[in-house]
């Protein structure tokens, strides 16, 4: 099971298609349907793409995109200009299935896996290198995490959808 892309895929698109830039190297990590990926191929970028779900590898793969089976930055390795992550990052909810879980929950809380995301990233950004990361109003003070970590930090974009409000955010 892949999760297809919604409101916060086509959001984060949008800034891909902004920033991904010929020559760049570009890391899309949770890759799912591939969509940040192939927007960023298709402005010239040098991408792999990274997800622990090897359906998705498998579809990256088909789509002729380097990808690897990697939980976070667990096997990813050198430095790149431009990571894009589109995590789970809603709140644990005792009633949904496991499979819809590994791409919907970043924990119990919804911003664990965020946290455990940012304390890594650095060491895979080359030294003019940003991020660009999706998450919403659901996951919690994601801003507190990014001050933790010590990133540089703007909102780049919002959409509200039925419950919750949808960020897209530049990190350095």
């Amino acid at each position: 099971m892949i999760y297809e892309p919604e409101e916060d895929s086509y959001l984060l698109e949008k800034q891909v298609k902004k920033y991904a830039k010929k020559g760049m190297k570009v890391l899309d990590l949770g890759t799912g349907s591939c969509i940040q990926a192939l927007a960023a191929k298709e402005n010239g970028a040098e991408v792999l793409a990274a997800d622990i779900n090897p359906e998705a590898v498998n579809l990256a793969k088909a789509k002729g995109i380097e990808s690897i089976k990697s939980d976070l930055f667990s096997k990813v390795k050198g430095k790149y200009d431009l990571i894009i992550l589109n995590p789970p990052y809603l709140p644990e909810e005792a009633y949904e299935d496991k499979a819809t879980k590994l791409f919907t929950t970043g924990g119990k809380q919804g911003h664990e896996l965020i946290e455990r995301f940012l304390k890594e990233a650095k060491k895979h950004l080359n030294k003019d290198g940003m991020i660009l990361l999706v998450f919403s109003t659901l996951t919690g003070n994601v801003e507190n995490l990014f001050k933790k970590y010590d990133y540089e930090f703007k909102k780049l974009d919002s959409k509200k959808v039925f419950f919750e409000e949808i960020f897209v955010y530049e990190l350095k």
